[in-house]
């Protein structure tokens, strides 16, 4: 197995930037860091920064991802130049600001070469990332390759806030007791804009924290493979 990391530290509030690449006989994944919810509370809320144009002209998205996924990109592909010898399967994972990069990746590398696709994007509390533009185009080419797990009241992907941004497909949703979906329950929907309209959902202690926390989504994706 052989390993390539990739970080840069950005002038805008994100601490780092950071890919992790790993590659077999078989398989390559490309993992994206993410970061604490309550370090890019400001960032997530803020619509005053205009969108920067998405991957390959299509559409737009939110600025500080099109910038973080830009300083390691030429990284990452210079990565998979180099680890990808026998056309092992591709795939993109990502927590948190993670889950962002991952689903850019995936895009820019679908719509600038096509014959690049990814096999697989899996995510998990990954925040409204682009315009449906762009939603659009990454479904066409990636949704039946696309998993966006999202937690219970996990508030990062309520942000940053509609009609701007959007998700894409892919919705895989675990409930307050840990069961995973397909779609999200229209009751469960009700229950996280309650959370959502709380005095203070980025406080350590509220629900919506706890459900972002990956250690929260590994728990509850090992008791659904019992």
């Amino acid at each position: 197995m052989r390993h390539h990391r990739t970080r840069f530290t950005p002038p805008f509030p994100l601490q780092d930037t950071q890919a992790y690449t790993m590659a077999g006989d078989r398989m390559i994944v490309i993992a994206f860091r993410g970061t604490e919810p309550t370090q890019i509370k400001d960032w997530l809320t803020d619509a005053s920064t205009p969108p920067a144009t998405g991957p390959g002209g299509s559409g737009h998205v939110h600025y500080g991802f099109a910038e973080a996924l830009r300083s390691v990109y030429p990284d990452v592909e210079a990565a998979l130049e180099d680890l990808r010898t026998d056309g092992q399967t591709l795939y993109f994972t990502g927590h948190s600001l993670g889950g962002a990069l991952a689903m850019l990746a995936g895009a820019r590398m679908y719509l600038e070469d096509p014959n690049l696709a990814a096999d697989g994007i899996y995510t998990f509390g990954q925040p409204r990332t682009c315009d449906v533009v762009l939603a659009e185009a990454f479904h066409r080419g990636l949704g039946g390759r696309t998993y966006r797990f999202v937690n219970n009241n996990d508030i990062v992907p309520q942000l940053p806030p509609e009609p701007v941004f959007t998700h894409v497909r892919g919705l895989r949703y675990i409930d307050s007791k840990g069961k995973l979906h397909d779609s999200m329950p229209m009751f469960s929907a009700l229950t996280d804009r309650i959370a959502g309209a709380s005095a203070d959902v980025f406080a350590p202690a509220s629900d919506g924290i706890r459900d972002h926390f990956m250690r929260n989504y590994l728990k509850a994706l090992e008791q659904n493979l019992g």
